[in-house]
């Protein structure tokens, strides 16, 4: 990995896009894009599009969405704590204790998630699941006036953001989904610009993947690939508690997942399975037995239909505070999309037969 890639995606892990306030993310995602694809652009819903060979009319298009799960703002009590609703798919316990971000218009306001301490719980409460509607955030605020001072409601929340390294090449952090995707995406638009494909290429970062796939419909109705790929995260298997018979062996630093099903087209994975074999690019193989549950779902249905592919980094421990990735497996999923493209022409049709 580059240094400068490595410092974008460093970036990246670093700035705020919960669904709906993806701004400052997209805005940082322009300025690196820009230094080398033709043509950079911001749609009306907040899609960051970069492409090279525009007058080209075979088009392929890759896509990572930027958002990432988090919360907002709905209520100010009169002793100052604060009250939020999700934004995406929470769990409740990985809430308990977190460190949070409220990003307001006049900066950053700290804040922590709280509870009952566990001493004046009953046993009840000891052995219930804790409910979101149970938990509060605490700015250190003294009155409802004082909170309103520095935190409006609507104002958007993350779990404080930064990135970790472990061991043996794997990081950890809160916006690895699917910041992960975005770069993967605009690393391997600059990797294939490079060499110069025979295509028109667009690499897009998506927005509001979490709260229902929005930003790769409406992006893809604009760019009308002919082929699209989505990179997402997925889950790891490479851990305690979770079941490889039903989700495959996906193991960290073995390469990037190409999924098999009905979401995905045939030849544009076999072409993948193909790309990985020739140029000695590791990756792992898993099975999909419905629409997926990211922007693959929405490519393959845009307009009158698209050729798609799903590859995917493998993630420990998704929507938690520490998601957990390896660095090899972003590196080889930019590798393996740029040779993609480099080998893409006008030529290939993928209809099933």
């Amino acid at each position: 990995m580059e240094p400068q890639a490595q410092e974008f995606l460093k970036c990246l892990l670093q700035t705020p896009g919960p669904s709906g306030f993806e701004e400052p993310v997209q805005r940082l995602v322009r300025e690196y894009a820009e230094s080398f694809a033709d043509d950079v652009r911001t749609d009306i819903h907040g899609n960051v599009i970069c492409a090279i060979n525009t007058d080209n009319a075979t088009r392929l298009m890759f896509a990572g969405h930027c958002d990432q799960i988090g919360m907002l703002v709905s209520h100010v009590d009169d002793d100052g704590f604060v009250y939020a609703q999700t934004i995406g798919g929470w769990d409740p316990q990985q809430l308990i204790g977190q460190r949070l971000v409220i990003w307001t218009d006049s900066g950053e306001v700290p804040a922590v998630v709280s509870r009952k301490p566990i001493h004046l719980l009953t046993e009840k409460e000891r052995t219930e699941v804790v409910k979101l509607t149970e938990m509060w955030l605490d700015i250190g605020a003294n009155s409802k006036e004082d909170a309103q001072s520095v935190v409006e409601i609507g104002d958007p929340i993350t779990l404080k953001l930064g990135m970790q390294s472990l061991r043996n090449g794997l990081i950890n952090g809160p916006a690895m989904d699917n910041r992960t995707g975005t770069w993967v995406v605009i690393e391997a638009l600059r990797r294939a610009k490079l060499v110069n494909p025979d295509c028109g290429l667009y690499a897009v970062s998506t927005v509001q993947e979490e709260i229902g796939l929005r930003g790769a419909r409406t992006s893809a109705f604009g760019v009308d690939p002919h082929t699209a790929i989505a990179v997402d995260v997925t889950h790891a298997t490479d851990c305690p508690t979770i079941d490889m018979k039903q989700l495959g062996d996906i193991q960290l630093g073995q390469g990037p997942v190409l999924f098999r099903g009905p979401n995905m087209n045939p030849g544009v994975v076999q072409r993948l399975r193909d790309i990985s074999a020739s140029h000695q690019i590791p990756s792992q193989l898993a099975a999909l037995g419905r629409g997926a549950s990211n922007d693959a779902n929405a490519l393959q249905l845009n307009r009158a239909g698209v050729a798609t592919g799903l590859v995917s980094i493998a993630n420990r421990y998704m929507h938690s505070a520490v998601e957990t990735i390896a660095l090899d497996d972003l590196d080889n999923a930019a590798e393996l999309l740029a040779q993609f493209a480099l080998a893409y022409t006008a030529e290939d049709d993928f209809t099933p037969c």
